[in-house]
């Protein structure tokens, strides 16, 4: 079946990883049923077809392609191997948010990142081809050989071996969309925001400085991160507001004017509406 499911990990925390195997079947073998594992499972066929499903979706995994199974689903086999398949399988926590969906990453609104964090959304197709899956393969028998080894010698070693492998999957398979017009523009307009969220930012301004006309930055920051390019600045300077009333002493009046908001009041109310509670109670329930 072509399945266009995809997981999304809210980061952070960053996915954990457990353990690598590498399973050989026979004709007539068949994965194990299992339910509630408690763990990601995600299975790298580089021979044979393995016959498998999840609750009510079922795949054929061809030699290439990769299948991620759930920690909270029923696993089974949907029929035997009729050929001699070999698969790689990795067992990976995640102790984060993550959420399943059926839409297409690339129609999602990107986050609008925090003054004291960067979180990403890790999206990963349940079903897939990835395009380097030779480089992946590399990389799985080179967990496969430090599995065999102790422990302490190499664990960052599978660790960042193990992200970079959930790096390929991620690949998107439309990669036109990161390098689209509209992507370039936005990124920069979010860079351009970032860099100058103290000074006064209008429309006008970005388009001066980004040489696009003022409709088109609006248009592709919509298209991108389901904003307009102001109520970005004014949700990221809320942000750093946030982050000034836990980290410095300064009065309300100084951070608002330290991030973009010329008069208190008005900052006040922007912010109470924004976080539910006052700027100075919001100070206090961080205070000792």
């Amino acid at each position: 079946m072509i399945d266009t499911s995809y997981i999304s990990l809210q980061l952070p925390p960053i996915p954990y990883y457990i353990t690598t195997g590498l399973s050989e079947y026979k004709p007539g073998d068949q994965h194990p049923d299992r339910r509630n594992l408690g763990m990601f499972d995600l299975l790298w066929v580089v021979k044979g077809t393995l016959y498998i499903g999840e609750e009510n979706k079922q795949w054929e995994v061809k030699a290439g392609e990769t299948l991620l199974l759930l920690p909270n689903k029923y696993h089974y086999s949907v029929k035997p191997c009729d050929s001699d398949t070999n698969f790689y399988w990795i067992h990976f926590d995640f102790k984060g948010e993550w959420t399943q969906h059926e839409s297409d990453p690339a129609s999602m609104p990107l986050p609008i990142r925090q003054s004291w964090e960067n979180p990403y959304l890790i999206h990963l197709p349940q079903y897939a081809a990835p395009p380097e899956f030779a480089l992946a393969e590399r990389h799985l028998n080179q967990l496969l050989a430090y599995s065999n080894e102790h422990q302490r010698g190499v664990y960052w070693l599978e660790q960042q071996l193990f992200i970079e492998l959930i790096g390929l999957l991620e690949e998107r398979q439309d990669r036109s969309n990161a390098d689209s017009p509209a992507m370039k523009l936005a990124n920069k307009t979010e860079a351009y925001i970032r860099q100058h969220y103290q000074s006064d930012l209008t429309n006008v301004v970005l388009a001066e400085a980004l040489h696009f006309h003022p409709n088109y930055i609006v248009r592709c920051m919509k298209e991108i991160y389901h904003c307009s390019p102001m109520e970005y600045l004014h949700r990221y300077r809320l942000e750093q507001a946030k982050l000034l009333l836990i980290k410095t002493e300064w009065s309300i009046a100084d951070i608002a004017d330290k991030t973009g908001f010329r008069h208190q009041p008005y900052f006040s109310n922007c912010f109470k509406t924004y976080a539910g509670i006052s700027p100075l109670r919001y100070r206090k329930q961080f205070s000792p």
